[in-house]
């Protein structure tokens, strides 16, 4: 049941919005969840989740969201992944009403430590790890499990200080059950000495908590009364609440949601990191995995590539945080662990700008083939550098924000569609009207067959009704502007790994594409992170804008369909 004030902020306004149901004890006005990131690497699609569960139910209880940096591993973490949490953060609108490091907390940690130790609650021991990691599947107490408290209070200060050699070969554990069913009760971890420089504290510790430790004593510490945990730390539940016990600290529920996987997609931040170490273009020769691809030919940018499932990585691919919250916020607070196809991710995010967007036109710049018109409205433009007609930016709406598009009594369309051209046709040009194919050039002597020219007559007056065939252009004038069209797909082949499975031997040599493109003038002052459609082609983010030092770069972003827009060709191979 509730607590005092119950649901009632859920009752009035959100409800059981898309499965989040009340949190057990809740008390509005009073409740604090937390989101605890490692500085290890960059936010990815599976943190999004837990970060905007535990914001939803603290707004929804109109209580508090902490954001605090698990920084208990100086040999993982640095202040570049730290910098970069707190930059997707922002950028997913997450805005904390505190922010902390578990080593705000070392001392505290420390203290406690010493006190479990003092009550033969815990004890030192030097168990080589391979050893350990035996005793504990076969339920074998270590040696030293019956340690005299002073002695292990001895080893546990040689430890902290760091000074002794072999004091470093020591670490601290629980003792809680070796007997039990679950493994992690049977004498967990709780410090280990790490010479590493900590990325906030320099050199001032020479031994770190583990997560385990420090994360039901700083939730305690810290007031958090609801810790929303992903189901696969089931069976690290009842430590958090043996620990907390011990050590007399207040206790904090625990509320459990399924993990959410992606298809094709490694979540794991110790593989994405293999990725950024040994798939860019110019890293060090690595193993070559089964599949026989060099890790190298991927070009992996870093932990923002577009193929990345980090959310700079899905941003730069075209990803509304729009959408990435409501896709959350449909999975809710169920424990099913789900694996989710991208393409109904995709389909949701296309509706976010589908409306708005504004429609351009693009033609491949490989074997654009020239178009001559004539009749209509066409003759006022002969000889002008600059003619245009104005269209609405979105034209399935009227009422949007009209622009300039330019026209001209030469355009540019696409080879494919020219191939099929014969005299007598009416096409559409989008956008601007009818043609009528007058001639066909197929004067390519080393190409017989293949059209290089087209001529055709406006006709302004002529219904659009029947005809099929629909053509994007470009007027051939001299401020064309030349856009890099970049395409991407998954970096593993395999939908779902096994256990047994080795992800290098999936990479995908196919992942990554480009191709040059024609595009509208209008399109030099595009801007990074705007959207735009080019007709026929698909939605488009800009990547870079164009500049002095190089062209115009778009993304191409996925639209959810298993099938492309057209049959126009495209920038990865194999599509």
């Amino acid at each position: 049941a509730a607590g005092k004030g119950g649901d009632k902020g859920a009752e009035k306004g959100e409800g059981d919005a898309g499965g989040c149901p009340p949190l057990e004890g809740a008390v509005l006005g009073e409740v604090v969840t937390r989101f605890p990131p490692e500085p290890s690497g960059y936010l990815h699609i599976g943190h999004a989740k837990a970060v905007m569960l535990n914001e939803y139910y603290a707004r929804r209880y109109k209580g508090k969201l902490l954001v605090r940096f698990d920084d208990t591993n100086p040999s993982k973490e640095k202040d570049e992944f730290e910098e970069n949490i707190l930059k997707d953060l922002e950028t997913m609108g997450i805005k904390p009403d505190m922010v902390s490091h578990s080593s705000d907390h070392f001392g505290e940690c420390e203290k406690l430590a010493k006190k479990l130790l003092a009550a033969g609650q815990a004890f030192m021991d030097d168990t080589d790890q391979e050893t350990m990691r035996e005793e504990r599947q076969e339920r074998k107490p270590s040696r030293h499990r019956a340690q005299d408290p002073k002695q292990g209070l001895e080893l546990f200060e040689k430890l902290l200080k760091g000074a002794d050699p072999e004091a470093k070969k020591w670490c601290l554990r629980a003792k809680i059950d070796m007997a039990s069913d679950n493994g992690t009760l049977r004498d967990p971890v709780l410090y280990r000495g790490n010479d590493t420089p900590h990325h906030r504290t320099g050199t001032r510790h020479k031994a770190y908590p583990t997560y385990d430790f420090v994360c039901p004593i700083v939730d305690s510490i810290e007031g958090v009364t609801h810790c929303l945990r992903s189901t696969e730390f089931n069976d690290r539940n009842a430590q958090y609440h043996w620990l907390q016990g011990a050590m007399k600290l207040r206790t904090v529920r625990i509320w459990e949601y399924g993990k959410v996987n992606f298809v094709n997609t490694v979540l794991s931040k110790r593989k994405l990191q293999w990725f950024v170490d040994n798939c860019a273009a110019g890293s060090a020769d690595s193993a070559v995995g089964k599949g026989k691809v060099d890790p190298k030919s991927l070009a992996v940018e870093g932990w923002f590539d577009p193929r990345f499932p980090t959310v700079q990585g899905c941003v730069r691919r075209g990803v509304t945080m729009q959408a990435l919250r409501k896709f959350m916020v449909m999975q809710g607070a169920s424990r099913n662990i789900v694996w989710m196809e991208w393409d109904k991710f995709w389909s949701l995010n296309k509706d976010e700008f589908e409306p708005s967007a504004p429609r351009f036109m693009g033609v491949a710049a490989g074997n654009a083939t020239p178009f001559k018109l004539s009749g209509g409205d066409v003759p006022s433009m002969v000889g002008l550098d600059a003619a245009s007609r104005t269209v609405p930016s979105v034209p399935s709406d009227p009422t949007s924000t009209p622009r300039a598009m330019r026209v001209s009594d030469q355009v540019l369309v696409e080879a494919e569609d020219a191939q099929l051209c014969k005299v007598g046709d009416r096409v559409i040009l989008l956008m601007w009207g009818v043609v009528e194919v007058t001639k066909v050039f197929t004067d390519d002597p080393k190409n017989p067959g293949k059209v290089t020219g087209l001529e055709g007559v406006r006709q302004p007056e002529a219904s659009v009704k029947k005809i099929k065939q629909k053509l994007n252009w470009v007027a051939q004038t001299g401020d064309l502007v030349t856009a890099v069209v970049k395409e991407f797909d998954h970096l593993i082949t395999k939908p779902k790994l096994e256990e047994n499975e080795d992800f290098v031997d999936f990479l995908n040599p196919h992942s990554t594409g480009s191709m040059p493109m024609l595009v509208e003038p209008a399109l030099a002052t595009l801007e990074e992170g705007q959207v735009v459609q080019l007709v026929r082609r698909g939605f488009f983010r800009c990547d870079k804008p164009a500049s002095p030092e190089g062209p115009l770069e778009l993304v191409l972003i996925p639209d959810g369909k298993k099938s492309s827009m057209s049959s126009l060709s495209t920038a990865l191979p194999h599509h």
